[in-house]
């Protein structure tokens, strides 16, 4: 089933950029990754993202994606 809608919570959104992440990855890991439950009866969602590049001075092939629902 596919949530109507992906909220992105303010303190989230200031994080993205820090993590090598975009809003539009994480939408589409909502919308089209791995289901799991998590703790306390929430949520939750992970993807894997093809990234070859340098983030705070490593290299990295993949940029792996998991989501918590609040």
């Amino acid at each position: 089933m596919e949530p109507a809608n992906v909220i992105v919570h303010t303190y989230a959104m200031q994080r993205l950029s820090e993590r090598g992440t975009t809003e539009s990855e994480v939408e589409m890991t909502v919308r089209t990754g791995e289901h799991f439950i998590a703790k306390h009866g929430r949520s939750g969602f992970r993807l894997n993202f093809i990234f070859n590049g340098q983030r705070n001075n490593k290299y990295f092939t993949t940029n792996k994606l998991k989501l918590m629902q609040s």
